[in-house]
């Protein structure tokens, strides 16, 4: 039998990655340029910032749980309140662009993403990310070369396993360690509704019990559950009641190890290459 079983910490069955990606508005303007002056489609990244992202750090709060936030650059200089609100409250920042552009063949465009990106995080709040997302899960070739031309520990960009594993570059050396995410265990696919990109929005029930199920099995393997969650989308009143309820039913699951980003990539790391 093919065991897919990580060695985690303290004898920890399963590894939980809540991770929240704070796009605000660049998630309608990437899409769109033209939506930069429709006020309708922003308002829903604003209140991403405006309530999304306080309330969900209340039930982060009431659970005891840490995450890890991945914000763009954009996000952090027009809404720095809110990214020193996740900060002071202990969570990870990571990297996710600076204005969630979907760059494929432009090696010019994806390095300015990438250092204004730093840039911001670094300036407005003093800190140099440990990990990164691409927005969308879009990746182009020379992507995990600039990752490791930037020191990065981790990517949570790839959808190709369950579990994390290292990138070996084409010369050989190590690249960073990959995170696995997948678009059923990310709440936009089922609730991230626009007039011009319509999409039925599914009852929480729903959303749940596929939820619940990835982590029944994945609990099982002993492997790595990387949810995402939007502040614009699962900010929603009855929606930040089903990350309660998700947390809820995950701790009644013996020995399951609630981590950020980097605890999960070193701890990887430590188990299975001696360090990272």
């Amino acid at each position: 039998m093919w065991d897919m079983s990580v060695r985690w910490p303290n004898g920890a069955r399963c590894a939980v990655m809540l991770t929240f990606d704070f796009d605000a508005e660049t998630l309608w303007t990437s899409r769109d340029p033209a939506n930069a002056t429709r006020q309708g489609v922003l308002s829903q990244g604003r209140y991403g910032a405006k309530v999304g992202v306080p309330k969900i750090l209340d039930v982060l709060a009431e659970a005891d749980v840490k995450s890890t936030f991945f914000i763009p650059g954009w996000t952090v200089e027009n809404h720095q309140d809110r990214a020193e609100m996740v900060l002071k409250a202990g969570h990870e920042i990571a990297h996710h662009s600076y204005s969630h552009r979907w760059i494929e063949n432009d090696p010019a465009a994806e390095m300015e993403e990438m250092e204004r990106g730093l840039s911001a995080l670094k300036a407005r709040l003093g800190i140099v990310p440990k990990g990164y997302r691409s927005p969308a899960g879009e990746v182009s070739a020379n992507l995990f070369k600039l990752l490791q031309q930037f020191d990065f520990l981790y990517d949570s960009s790839l959808m190709d396993d369950v579990n994390p594993y290292r990138h070996t570059m084409p010369d050989g050396s190590k690249g960073p360690i990959e995170l696995p995410w997948h678009w059923s265990l990310d709440d936009a696919p089922y609730a991230l509704f626009s007039v011009k990109n319509p999409r039925p929005i599914f009852t929480n029930e729903h959303m749940l019990s596929i939820f619940k199920e990835e982590f029944r099995e994945i609990y099982r393997w002993g492997g790595l559950y990387d949810i995402i969650f939007h502040p614009q989308v699962s900010g929603r009143p009855s929606r930040l009641n089903l990350i309660r309820e998700l947390v809820a039913f995950i701790r009644t699951f013996p020995n399951v190890w609630f981590a950020t980003g980097t605890e999960v990539a070193e701890a990887w790391s430590a188990a299975h290459e001696g360090g990272a």
